[in-house]
């Protein structure tokens, strides 16, 4: 009787906490995070007997979570790509909307600006196309600076989410670290059993933190969960957290970069150490926004470049050379904040078939200098010594160095980035335009040969004398003096070149004949420079002159865009994956209703059925006191 009586009471008790568990699994059926717990019960040691053990009824082993730990894994791999990609996604699509949208990208404008430089080829004495040709110029540099504006906006915006994630990160791994406390503390009273509620607002936090960083986890054995980022760097060890924040960049003050403040000291990341959307933030900025500020850049300067060059070819309707249309553009050099050396760089562009734009670091090693691509690291071809007779020379660039350096001296030259915000027209009198070829050639009319000129060319306008005439006279089929001086040997597919000009004939001269080559006066008609510089933007320039403007233009869109598509498929795949990682864990660790209603009545009959085994263990008692009474 004493053995029903216990069992009935074992049964009762832990069928009681069956109901409890369940019940608390309906009321979080929809609380995040929740995980399905449930009673493991098992057979309570039975008493021998000579004919055998009588059972001694149930107990209750543990409450614990339905779990899975592979599943978590995969949760926070799942949730730290999707808020990589979703950052990427996000802002690479601003940036392709920016260069390829009609009201804010470059198209309209450039073509605007090309197609006045054909009006004012058409009409080279014309007021209104020279003014038309102004006005487009005006308006294409107002668009790079625009878009350049725009980028560096991006780049402020970047830096304060950067912050806001290091805030958010260092308030989860704080909040991750009291836990680990709480658990393993509650751990010890409970004689090593399990908070599940603790543990499942653990699993929350540590989604939340690998959605803003990435990270790895791993279990102590006191049950407290040690956080690490993607690159090992820890952010939780047992009850304590690192904090994360943000330094600035020693060639770029208002650029920030992360660091993990260890009881070592503050140790930089990477754009490759952390993941989630932190990393998606210093992935778009590696990968979209400097390509697309460099390309930008390296166009605008280009344009500065090439434009002012064949201008200064030219003359305006004064008679007087052409200056520069664009003012000229100069890349940006800034030294390392922990320079010790006296030393500045002035840097210019020097070659723009060789010029590149990547962000180039020169460091001083004591006797000489070397460069390296700051982006890879890799080494970057270098000559000269510094001097303002012998610069410095990479990628188009040349750089001259005053001052003293100190031996470890780094500094951070970028050719092209900025670029785009320094365009502005430099010409203001629509008749400063040079749309005239500064020479003219012709043929004496008393010539017998049937020679005629081709063309005349300035090549260097430099060292052009633009009030200089020119008298040649040929000795024979086969040579030349120029103002009496020579003969020398002529080579028709060459041509004839001095002084910055080369003369084209064709036909065959005879003994006598003569060709002069004078400047042109005030108020030509001549078209001969503007039908050069009208058609600039398809000459090969860039990438030693295998890529034109248009072309840079064309890469600049594409680029972009390619990036920006890349980035929103691969963001909606993950989406997919998520929801199917999401759905992984719910068919495992979520509540579901009809179950738990199906187990409310089981318990419910077996509660029931337990108190009956008491109230018979009573009947048989209250009969036994009465026979004895008797």
């Amino acid at each position: 009787m004493s053995t029903l009586l216990s069992n009935g009471i074992s049964a009762l008790t832990s069928f009681q906490r069956a109901l409890s568990t369940i019940s608390h699994n309906v009321a979080n059926a929809n609380t995040p995070g929740y995980s399905r717990q449930v009673l493991d019960l098992s057979a309570r040691a039975g008493q021998a007997y000579g004919f055998g053990f009588i059972g001694a009824g149930v107990q209750v082993d543990s409450v614990r979570r339905v779990t899975d730990l592979f599943n978590f894994a995969r949760s926070l791999d799942s949730a730290a790509e999707l808020g990589r990609l979703g950052e990427l996604a996000a802002l690479a699509g601003r940036v392709d909307k920016l260069v390829s949208d009609q009201g804010t990208g470059l198209t309209g404008p450039w073509s605007k600006f090309f197609d006045a430089g054909q009006g004012v080829s058409t009409q080279p004495t014309s007021t209104a196309a020279r003014q038309n040709l102004l006005a487009a110029g005006e308006a294409l540099a107002a668009r790079f600076r625009s878009l350049d504006a725009q980028f560096k906006g991006m780049e402020s915006e970047l830096n304060g989410k950067l912050r806001a994630g290091v805030d958010d990160a260092n308030r989860l791994s704080a909040e991750i670290a009291r836990l680990n406390q709480e658990i393993v503390r509650q751990r010890g009273l409970a004689g090593g059993q399990p908070p599940n509620d603790l543990l499942d607002q653990r699993e929350r936090l540590i989604g939340e933190l690998s959605a803003r960083l990435g990270v790895n986890t791993v279990l102590q054995d006191d049950g407290a969960l040690n956080v690490f980022t993607p690159s090992g760097q820890a952010m939780v060890v047992g009850t304590t957290s690192l904090r994360l924040g943000t330094v600035a960049d020693p060639f770029s003050p208002d650029r920030l970069e992360l660091a993990i403040e260890t009881p070592h000291g503050r140790v930089l990341l990477n754009d490759g150490a952390i993941g989630g959307a932190l990393g998606g933030l210093l992935e778009f900025r590696r990968d979209v926004l400097d390509p697309a500020a460099a390309q930008l850049g390296r166009m605008a300067a280009t344009l500065a470049h090439s434009f002012n060059a064949q201008h200064r070819a030219g003359v305006d309707l004064y008679g007087q050379p052409g200056g520069d249309f664009f003012t000229p553009i100069v890349p940006t050099t800034a030294g390392h904040t922990l320079n010790a050396g006296s030393a500045a760089l002035s840097a210019s562009l020097s070659d723009i078939a060789g010029y590149r734009g990547e962000d180039v670091v020169l460091a001083f090693d004591g006797t000489g200098w070397s460069a390296t691509e700051r982006t890879t690291g890799r080494a970057v071809p270098l000559g000269g010594s510094g001097t303002a007779g012998d610069p410095l020379v990479f990628n188009g660039v040349s750089v001259v160095v005053s001052g003293t350096a100190a031996p470890g001296d780094r500094f951070l030259v970028r050719p092209a980035i900025g670029a785009a915000g320094q365009l502005s027209i430099a010409v203001k009198d629509p008749a400063r335009i040079a749309a005239a070829s500064p020479l003219r050639a012709s043929a004496d009319l008393a010539n017998v040969g049937n020679m005629s000129v081709q063309s005349l060319t300035v090549e260097d306008a430099g060292i052009l004398d633009f009030n200089a005439s020119h008298t040649i006279v040929f000795t024979g089929p086969n040579s030349y003096t120029i103002d009496g001086v020579g003969p020398h040997a002529y080579d028709p597919d060459a041509g004839i070149a001095q002084g910055g000009w080369r003369l084209k004939l064709e036909g065959t001269p005879v003994a006598g004949d003569s060709f002069r080559i004078a400047p042109r006066g005030a108020g030509s008609s001549d078209n001969g420079n503007a039908r050069l510089f009208a058609v600039l933007d398809g000459r090969g320039q860039l990438d030693g002159g295998n890529l034109s403007l248009n072309g840079a233009l064309g890469q600049l869109t594409t680029s972009v865009g390619s990036a920006a598509r890349h980035a929103e498929y691969a963001r909606d795949a993950q989406q997919i994956i998520d929801t199917q990682v999401r759905a992984e864990r719910e068919a495992v660790s979520g509540v579901n209703l009809d179950e738990e209603a199906a187990n409310l009545v089981r318990y419910q009959q077996a509660y029931q059925a337990a108190a009956q085994m008491i109230g018979t263990a009573d009947t048989l008692f209250q009969t036994l006191l009465a026979a004895v009474r008797r």
